[in-house]
């Protein structure tokens, strides 16, 4: 069946939620996870009356990107370990979460991304 499941997380409390049931999943089933965090890219200035972009503030937003990755990831870890899964952590910027998402499927061939949904209904669905 299933041997390698992806858990994408936005740090939300529904994605921790079904993080947490992928990991049980996982521990039913004999598979191994690989938790994923998709970060924003810096966004860029389109104004050029304001000059260039400081360094210091894209550096900014990235450590605290990673920082935020870290904590995510490190709570499904944790909740892996618990159940004697086999976890690896991932973490991509892009500005296209879904493409991220599926290229680290691709990439790390995992059988199933295991994932919550936003709850969007209407047209923000």
């Amino acid at each position: 069946m299933f041997k390698h499941i992806l858990l994408p997380t936005d740090g939300s409390e529904r994605s921790e939620v079904t993080a947490a049931k992928g990991v049980e999943m996982a521990r039913q089933i004999g598979a191994r996870v690989t938790a994923l965090h998709v970060m924003p890219t810096y966004p860029l200035i389109a104004y050029v009356d304001w000059g260039p972009i400081d360094p210091v503030t894209e550096e900014r937003f990235q450590q605290e990107g990673k920082l935020r990755a870290e904590t995510y990831l490190n709570n499904i870890r944790g909740v892996a370990r618990m159940a004697g899964v086999e976890c690896a952590m991932e973490s991509r910027s892009s500005d296209h979460p879904w493409e991220a998402i599926i290229d680290v499927a691709k990439d790390k061939h995992c059988d199933l991304i295991f994932m919550a949904s936003h709850g969007r209904r209407g047209l923000a669905g």
